[in-house]
């Protein structure tokens, strides 16, 4: 048998993205979790470069960074696809994921951080860049279709972490008013299994991001 162990962090959406892939692959591995304040000797042994989370590791091989290991797990454990068989698909499928990934949630910390004459225009752009993913989903119930894909995945800090901030800040970013369509996805997205087992525990996670996000940076 395969020997798989995952290195991760609870609150990490990334970290999540790859347990919820091995989940639904329903392949066995063991979970190691890292204290990020103070890393280990294992993971920084496993990925020196980026000294981050989630790290896989394969009967002795690394690999890290989220997206780079979805892909490898679907390459590696054929049931379950997460990528579409069809290339142009599934070029379409990695266009969206690094869409999220480089657009979208850069965006959303983007309100966070920034200085208060900046805020407006980080909120502007988050909300043109999610209007954008939103067009992608017209009637699809997944990003994937009739089940989750690597979108749908890749999209979990949009589909649950989003909504934690925004219970912890008291914001608005995202509601069925001004995103009808997300919103359903979302509901549809959180109530899915597979994707239910894989998330945090919402109120330990809101406690967790309360004291590290500014309330007065998400007002909108």
């Amino acid at each position: 048998m395969a020997e798989v162990k995952l290195l991760g962090a609870w609150g990490s959406p990334f970290s999540r993205r790859v347990e919820m892939a091995l989940k639904f692959k329903g392949v066995e591995y063991e979970y190691i979790e890292e204290d990020l304040a103070n890393k280990s000797p294992l993971l920084l042994k496993h990925n020196p470069i980026h000294k981050k989370v989630p790290v896989l590791l394969h009967n002795g091989k690394t690999v890290a960074e989220s997206l780079v290991i979805l892909e490898y797990i679907d390459e590696t454990w054929k049931s379950n696809p997460i990528l579409p068989e069809d290339p142009y698909d599934k070029a379409m499928a990695r266009f969206w994921a690094k869409f999220i990934d480089e657009k979208c949630m850069p965006a959303i910390w983007q309100i966070m951080w920034s200085k208060e004459n900046e805020r407006e225009k980080a909120i502007e752009e988050a909300i043109q860049h999610l209007k954008t993913l939103e067009n992608e989903l017209k009637d699809k119930k997944f990003f994937g279709g009739e089940t989750i894909g690597l979108v749908d995945i890749v999209a979990n800090f949009i589909g649950f972490w989003l909504g934690a901030a925004q219970e912890a800040t008291g914001m608005e970013l995202v509601n069925k008013e001004r995103f009808p369509v997300l919103c359903k996805w979302i509901d549809e997205y959180v109530n899915c299994s597979v994707v239910k087992e894989n998330l945090p525990p919402k109120d330990k996670l809101i406690a967790f991001l309360r004291p590290r996000l500014s309330a007065s940076s998400w007002k909108y």
